[in-house]
């Protein structure tokens, strides 16, 4: 089976800093994974590198392969990749209707392109992914009136109008009060346990829902540890990720780290 995303001794350097140093990650198809690590680690790095924002430094064989290809066409990619981020939602609370909004992913755009009219079959996909997030009944609404848990529904509705392999969900609790927090982590939790792969990017262990199995911890750049959840988030290793004593504490597949 192709793997969905290989990154092969990938080097970003930024700035002149060399801010992701031969990572070596494979994510394979339907997965669950989280990639967690404090600000500043280089999980933004690695997100953008598979949304296809950056390139890492050439080399032979190609550092990064998407879907099994070294090279593609962004709106292709696009299709195939649904992303949810903070900055995402701020580039999107504009005057467009949530129907728009959601119509837009199909065109990988802010609203509908000038002079566009939205086919029925992609006007029906979006009406039933609005269901799915719970937001169906606000498709006439303005973007900009709705509340941060809100938007970030009607966001993951747009990523998922394609019916894309992945769904990378970068930091997509922040902003969120403790209610839209947990409607939204309900809402991930529903998506994984339907199938649909999921890579969660988060600094916050508490944010790792129990269905996601795999972490990997990203520190300076560098992955220093990948495995298996109950294996990686244990005290001594989360301590060092993040440069200071924690202790971890697990209930009923939920993850928490606190001061020691």
């Amino acid at each position: 089976m192709t793997n969905a995303i290989e990154l092969k001794e990938a080097t970003v350097i930024r700035g002149g800093r060399t801010v992701l140093k031969s990572v070596d990650l494979v994510l394979r198809p339907r997965e669950h994974a989280c990639i967690l690590g404090p600000n500043g680690s280089g999980k933004s790095t690695i997100v953008k590198l598979i949304s296809g924002e950056l390139s890492p430094l050439y080399r032979e064989p190609a550092a990064i392969r998407l879907f099994g290809q070294e090279r593609w066409e962004l709106f292709a990619l696009r299709k195939r990749l649904g992303i949810v981020s903070d900055s995402l939602q701020a580039s999107q609370a504009v005057d467009e209707s949530v129907m728009d909004t959601i119509l837009s992913g199909f065109y990988g755009g802010v609203g509908l392109p000038l002079r566009e009219t939205a086919r029925a079959d992609m006007a029906n996909k979006a009406r039933e992914a609005a269901e799915l997030l719970g937001v169906g009944a606000i498709l006439d609404r303005r973007a900009f009136e709705l509340s941060s848990g809100q938007m970030r529904r009607v966001l993951v509705a747009r990523a998922l109008v394609h019916d894309p392999e992945m769904l990378l969900l970068d930091e997509p609790y922040a902003s969120l009060d403790i209610a839209a927090r947990h409607s939204f982590g309900a809402c991930v939790r529903g998506l994984a346990a339907r199938g649909q792969a999921i890579i969660l990017v988060t600094h916050e262990l508490s944010e790792i829902p129990p269905e996601i199995g795999r972490v990997i911890l990203v520190k300076d750049g560098e992955i220093i540890a990948d495995g298996p959840k109950a294996e990686i988030l244990n005290t001594r290793l989360i301590s060092e990720l993040f440069g200071l004593p924690l202790s971890v504490t697990e209930e009923r597949g939920h993850y928490r780290a606190l001061p020691r």
